[in-house]
């Protein structure tokens, strides 16, 4: 039992970063339809800024963390201005195919700056943070990934329902046309789309980091487990994003548990091939009905 509540614990965890990072993944998508190979690599940017701001700068944590998530904001707007927006109204294949050239552009700046050692995080988790509990006791970096998953996922929640930005966001989601008829300028909302895709990567990079250390070809690889978790959720559903995530979280962590270490990696992609077969739009997802 004591066992079985640990994985629990540490799947909820995982599922509520894998979510975090996936919702960054969705509102791509939902905005501009394009299906960003470069996830991975955002992820493994923030990270790696991260590390060079506490480890080698020795910048306070907290400064660290918000020139980090800052950073990360700014350079989504840069990758959508620069390289995005001069393929506005181009095939969505060669929009796609840039994304994978730019994650092959950072992997490898990455490759070229930090090598590909695995590096490690000072460390600045209060002991404190754990909590014991009768059966189990949680580390602090679970408990710090489930604070901050949940927090981020209630504010990005939030910003959605009750925000100008957020409401302008959901209708160039539901229909550009409509939306453009209405004034809403959608270059802008796409152009908030990657900032804020890549503000959020920064984070799950962060605490991937925390917990596993940085590699760039571990982060790298991580971008590909969202595939699993928003097909699962669907990929135009930023709630399926959140089930979905702790789905793949807890699917992994008991898997790895329970049965093989080995099979807890590809347990995602076995559930990605199933889903392809049995419900195709995931299960938020919208199906798409076109009269001929």
């Amino acid at each position: 039992m004591e066992f079985f509540l640990h994985l629990l614990v540490n799947g909820i965890s995982l599922g509520f970063l894998y979510a975090l990072s996936a919702l960054g993944f969705v509102m791509i998508y939902k905005s501009s339809s394009v299906l960003n190979f470069a996830h991975g690599e955002l992820l493994a940017m923030g990270a790696f800024l991260f590390l060079t701001l506490t480890a080698w700068a020795e910048l306070p944590i907290i400064l660290s963390f918000a020139l980090t998530l800052t950073g990360c904001f700014l350079l989504g707007f840069i990758v959508e201005r620069f390289f995005l927006r001069p393929l506005i109204g181009e095939d969505l294949i060669q929009v796609i195919m840039l994304t994978v050239g730019l994650a092959a552009m950072f992997r490898g700046l990455l490759l070229f700056i930090f090598g590909g050692d695995i590096h490690k995080y000072p460390e600045f988790l209060p002991p404190e943070l754990s909590i014991k509990l009768d059966l189990i006791q949680i580390p602090s970096v679970y408990v710090a990934t489930f604070i901050i998953g949940l927090l981020f996922l209630l504010l990005f929640g939030f910003f959605f329902k009750y925000s100008s930005q957020g409401i302008y966001m959901r209708s160039v989601a539901d229909n550009q046309p409509a939306a453009l008829s209405l004034g809403v300028h959608v270059r802008r909302v796409f152009a908030l789309s990657w900032a804020i895709a890549g503000l959020v990567a920064a984070m799950s990079g962060i605490v991937l980091g925390i917990i596993n250390g940085i590699n760039v070809h571990e982060l790298s690889s991580i971008g590909l487990k969202v595939f699993p978790v928003v097909i699962l959720g669907g990929l135009d559903s930023i709630s399926g994003a959140i089930v979905g995530g702790v789905i793949i979280g807890l699917l992994e962590t008991f898997t790895g548990g329970y049965l093989s270490t080995s099979l807890r990696e590809i347990i995602p992609y076995i559930v990605l091939v199933f889903i392809l077969m049995v419900k195709p739009y995931g299960l938020f997802g919208l199906k798409e009905i076109e009269r001929v």
